[in-house]
């Protein structure tokens, strides 16, 4: 006979499982919101990264938008374009590579490391 089975009661343990699946419903949907309120405070948060010894430096918000950038004016330089668009492409990145590892972080501290695939 199966495991769990008796002729008289059928499956045993249905509300002990019941119970079980609710509780782990509700720790779900407990996590759930508290990443979704992590993932609304990176989003509301700015990264602001300079390179250049302060030459160039670019903000972003946590949604990956760039909301701020300043250039020094002596680094622009009519002969030396270039230059200044490494610096831009520079600061940039830096300021996405922050917003990315500040959402990580949140998201990990929450999960325990779990990689959740789809999650952000």
């Amino acid at each position: 006979m199966a495991k769990g089975y008796s002729a008289r009661g059928g499956f045993t343990g249905g509300a002990g499982m019941m119970k079980q699946q609710a509780q782990m419903q509700q720790k779900l949907m407990k996590m759930q919101q508290e990443m979704a309120k992590a993932q609304e405070e990176v989003e509301n948060s700015t990264f602001t990264a300079t390179v250049g010894g302060g030459a160039v430096q670019a903000s972003v918000n946590g949604k990956k938008v760039i909301t701020d950038l300043q250039i020094k004016p002596d680094v622009v330089d009519p002969e030396d374009v270039e230059m200044l668009q490494d610096l831009v492409i520079s600061a940039v990145n830096e300021a996405l590579r922050q917003a990315d590892e500040a959402m990580n972080s949140s998201m990990n501290s929450l999960t325990g490391g779990m990689n959740i695939p789809g999650l952000f």
